[in-house]
């Protein structure tokens, strides 16, 4: 993911963060194979189903990604997808096919990560028909902008860049028009907990003051400071993955006040556990049928320890506030 720590080792560091992305698509890849929510694109990036996942791990992840869904589509019909979305440390994720197939793809949707991340991304789209036709269906002219670490079309842009390094991403999505005008979406998933609590506010500031309309949708952990947290940290620590931002999940509270210190006139969060009960139930029972869960507590406990946190600012009054669960 799109970020780097603060590790005296840098370079190891960041491979460390790389490698959480791998995790991820795996875990998804997983997930799906099982029938917990369609995605027929995640096959061209993790090619085996893998290991199998315990599934309190798969029930965590539909939680994850129906959240994120929730109030990314939520988003994208308040606009009438007269919108852009950036999407922070993307790695191998397939919304943007998802939102083509389901018309509701917004005027462009940009990804940033990791140059390494991204380099392995183009190389899948240019080399897999069914991820490069969607692109070229929403492109008007006949040529792709495509180099190692870019991708450019008229409605999806991939950009190999470092959030931590806020001149230069400004100065790259602005190459590829990003337009501070259009109500934006910004979203990130375990990634601002990777930079430093400085250095995350740093990107949300610059995403509040670069945007009047915007709405920031940020996952990742939070309740880190107890003994189930503890031992999260301890086992991220072991394969090198230092949480430099963990002091930020502390609490609900202390993620909104990452946003509402920086510029963001209304921050909201919801734990996991939270986020599962509001989900549609009749979906929920189908997902709960898929497989026998024997440690529901052990469930229960994960979900508590991540959290969706979303703030807005409304100059357009498009009715953001509504953008919820």
């Amino acid at each position: 993911m799109a970020t780097r720590q603060a590790f005296t080792d840098s370079d190891t560091a960041d491979e460390a963060v790389r490698a959480t992305c791998d995790d991820a698509s795996m875990c998804k890849r997983f997930a799906t194979s099982k029938g917990y929510w369609k995605d027929p694109y995640i096959q061209y990036f993790v090619r085996q189903v893998g290991e199998r996942k315990a599934p309190e791990i798969n029930r965590g992840y539909y939680a994850r990604v129906q959240g994120m869904n929730h109030l990314l589509d939520a988003f994208l019909r308040k606009t009438a997808c007269d919108c852009q979305v950036i999407n922070f440390g993307a790695g191998l994720d397939t919304t943007f096919w998802r939102l083509k197939d389901e018309n509701l793809l917004p005027k462009k949707y940009f990804e940033v990560d990791f140059p390494m991340v991204v380099a392995r991304k183009i190389h899948n789209i240019k080399t897999k028909p069914p991820l490069s036709k969607p692109i070229i269906e929403t492109h008007s002219s006949d040529s792709l902008l495509i180099d190692g670490h870019s991708l450019d079309s008229d409605r999806y842009c991939i950009i190999g860049a470092d959030l931590r390094e806020l001149p230069s991403l400004d100065e790259k999505l602005k190459k590829f028009q990003l337009n501070p005008e259009l109500p934006t979406l910004l979203l990130s998933e375990c990634v601002l907990v990777y930079m430093t609590p400085e250095q995350s506010s740093r990107l949300v500031h610059w995403a509040a003051e670069t945007f009047h309309t915007a709405m920031f949708v940020n996952y990742e952990q939070v309740n880190m400071t107890d003994r189930f947290g503890q031992v999260m940290i301890e086992n991220l620590q072991r394969r090198q993955c230092n949480l430099a931002g963990v002091e930020v999940c502390c609490s609900l509270e202390s993620q909104k006040e990452r946003f509402l210190k920086t510029g963001w006139e209304s921050a909201n969060a919801l734990d996991m556990a939270a986020v599962y009960s509001v989900l549609p139930q009749d979906d929920m029972a189908r997902i709960e049928r898929l497989e026998f869960l024997d440690e529901k507590e052990l469930l229960q406990q994960l979900l508590q320890h991540y959290s969706i946190c979303w703030a807005f600012k409304d100059k357009l009054k498009l009715g953001l506030s509504q953008v919820a669960f």
